[in-house]
């Protein structure tokens, strides 16, 4: 029998660890119907057992709408209380050794980060823990961690994440880089100000609510070369895009050390106007709802990352 103070036991009742149940997948999902398949109830009883749980503890907990439900401020509050709760009972309950850690483990990261830098990385992760099953998932929009059901994202940004834990995993550095072909036939070698001979190849989602071209428009302006930006561009969604579409000669993008390092190296591309530069306060960032303990195989999984960030 669980020791409640006396002013909380007086709202609940043992009938109601059910309701607290219920309401977890409800706030989780943010709708009853897929609390439902989760709990194998029908729609009508999980409203129901929330109901209940808002009579007991005399708040509202949801927001009826006519095809969703939203969490109130003191749903939000007890959602954030008990989904902490969970998190350091798993936590508490993990194995002991690195060798039997086990469990699903979702992950979200932008497409150009996923290909480019993590998943050539992940055989190590994997060999180290077999028995964590990573489920990588790629997009360039912010998420929701309760209705997508994730562990952790990676984002570029500047780290302002309301509502979230971020922890800064790696820097980034900048440069313009082309194919040699397309340097040569411009001029461009140490010549930054031909840039407005070139087309300019954007990542037109650099970040959250980045405007298209917002990358090249503070790299320029770092430099001092504004005026030298010409009108002409492609513009893709993804940074990996933007430096293929360079190593086919079709303009000048705005290079992520991190992302076109390789490419470097083959020489398919180089760096006209010299070497990379601090990005500034854009970095790559870990991200996931605040939680007082975090899941063996997900703290497991973040320092792996923060190795393989130091690592280079």
């Amino acid at each position: 029998m669980l020791n409640l103070p006396p002013r909380l036991a007086a709202r609940l009742d043992s009938s109601q660890f059910a309701n607290l149940h219920t309401f977890l997948a409800a706030a989780r999902h943010l709708s009853f119907a897929r609390a439902a398949e989760e709990l194998c109830l029908s729609p009508s009883a999980v409203s129901h057992r929330i109901g209940r749980l808002e009579r007991a503890l005399g708040q509202r907990l949801f927001t009826r709408l006519t095809r969703q439900v939203r969490l109130t401020e003191a749903g939000e509050r007890i959602f954030a209380i008990l989904q902490g709760a969970v998190d350091q009972l798993a936590a508490a309950l993990d194995p002991g050794s690195a060798d039997e850690v086990a469990g699903p483990l979702a992950l979200y990261a932008s497409p150009s980060l996923a290909q480019c830098w993590l998943v050539p990385r992940l055989a190590g992760f994997t060999e180290r823990y077999p028995a964590v099953a990573v489920d990588l998932r790629v997009g360039n929009e912010p998420v929701d961690f309760r209705t997508r059901q994730l562990d952790l994202a990676l984002y570029y940004g500047d780290g302002d994440f309301p509502g979230l834990t971020s922890t800064r995993l790696m820097d980034e550095q900048l440069a313009p880089v082309c194919s040699p072909e397309y340097a040569r036939r411009h001029g461009l070698f140490g010549q930054a100000e031909r840039l407005r001979d070139c087309t300019l190849l954007h990542d037109a989602l650099a970040w959250h609510h980045a405007a298209h071209d917002a990358e090249w428009t503070q790299w320029a302006h770092r430099h001092g070369l504004t005026a030298a930006l010409p009108e002409r561009s492609l513009s893709f969604d993804r940074a990996d895009l933007c430096a293929l579409a360079a190593v086919h000669h079709a303009g000048i993008a705005l290079g992520r050390r991190r992302l076109v390092q390789a490419q470097l190296d083959r020489g398919e591309l180089v760096l006209p106007f010299g070497p990379f530069s601090e990005s500034g306060r854009y970095a790559y960032y870990l991200v996931h709802p605040p939680q007082a303990v975090l899941p063996r195989r997900l703290q497991l999984f973040i320092d792996w990352l923060h190795d393989c960030a130091a690592a280079g």
